[in-house]
């Protein structure tokens, strides 16, 4: 049976992880393109880019850690990560006094893998994602270090739920949030804090179409895998979803909606002109599903978007935008 994080669970996660996360700022985006663009609809902003490590990853990376005991935090903890999860299990570890080992793919993003490495982790390279899981279990069996999971467990839920009950009480009212999903760990724990908070409030969550396992996680009702991957949109590309993170967005999130990379690089270059943020292309998703999909079904109402990181190389993210102000 699916433990479903109560309010006063998500609060006192908070209190736990307090000194080691941010408050995040929001803001409502006012200006002459996005008013353009969707017209009378308010649109609010979770800067969550703000937030430690560059993206809300370090919430149920510390949450995590700090539930482990004595003796697991002396033997460390192991990882595998796209880049986020890396950084941010790298900076956890940092900050409750242990040593983290991540394993990444040959082709991470180099800027990624260097940021983990400046905060202490040991980097292990893995062929491919695949492989990568091995390799952790390997590690996990033969150190005994303690598995953090990028998007899975009932900790990382809690944590990214303190991103959801922060972004409700600073913002009040909303009648819809966007929320990135990747494996869905931000999204389970975000979906579920809205939805406890304000449950009148709609969620929808936003794939790239390339990464699309958690739509058909839902359509088939269980976590499924992908034999393959192909988008931009790296933190938001993992091989398969999970139990909990799966069960958590089913109940929470009323629809998914599917984005290609462009417009996802048109989002990055809007962001980026408009708002003057330089963000990866997970943390455009939210805006790109509101300036497409989903842009009609929410004319005129009160919209929170996930502005989830910004972990991104600045040659990556210059070719981005040049391809998205291109069409």
């Amino acid at each position: 049976m699916t433990s479903v994080p109560t309010l006063a669970e998500i609060r006192q996660t908070r209190a736990l992880i307090d000194r080691h996360v941010l408050t995040t700022p929001i803001h409502t985006w006012r200006g002459r393109e996005i008013g353009q663009a969707v017209g009378d609809t308010e649109v609010v902003l979770k800067l969550e880019l703000f937030q430690h490590t560059g993206s809300f990853k370090a919430r149920g990376a510390v949450a995590v850690m700090l539930n482990l005991s004595k003796e697991q935090l002396a033997r460390g903890v192991v990882t595998i990560s796209a880049g986020n999860h890396a950084i941010a299990t790298a900076y956890a570890a940092k900050t409750v006094g242990t040593s983290a080992k991540v394993v990444m793919a040959k082709n991470a993003n180099a800027t990624r893998v260097a940021r983990a490495r400046a905060y202490g982790a040991e980097i292990v390279v893995a062929e491919n994602v695949v492989e990568g899981f091995e390799l952790v279990k390997k590690i996990e069996a033969g150190e005994g270090r303690s598995f953090v999971h990028p998007f899975e467990g009932p900790w990382t839920s809690r944590g990214t739920g303190t991103l959801g009950l922060e972004f409700s009480e600073q913002a009040g009212p909303l009648d819809a949030v966007i929320v990135p999903i990747g494996g869905g760990g931000l999204a389970s724990g975000v979906s579920t804090a809205i939805k406890l908070s304000q449950p009148n409030c709609k969620v929808y969550g936003v794939e790239p179409e390339g990464a699309d396992v958690m739509s058909r996680s839902f359509a088939s009702g269980k976590p499924e895998r992908l034999e393959k991957i192909q988008t931009i949109a790296d933190s938001l590309a993992p091989p398969f979803t999970t139990p909990l993170a799966f069960e958590l967005c089913r109940r929470h999130i009323d629809e998914i909606v599917l984005l290609d990379d462009q417009a996802l690089r048109r989002s990055m270059a809007l962001l980026f002109r408009e708002m003057k943020l330089a963000v990866e292309p997970a943390g455009a998703a939210a805006t790109a599903a509101l300036l497409g999909p989903l842009k009609d079904r929410l004319k005129g109402k009160r919209v929170g978007l996930i502005v989830c990181g910004a972990n991104i190389g600045i040659d990556d993210f210059a070719e981005a935008v040049r391809q998205g102000e291109a069409g």
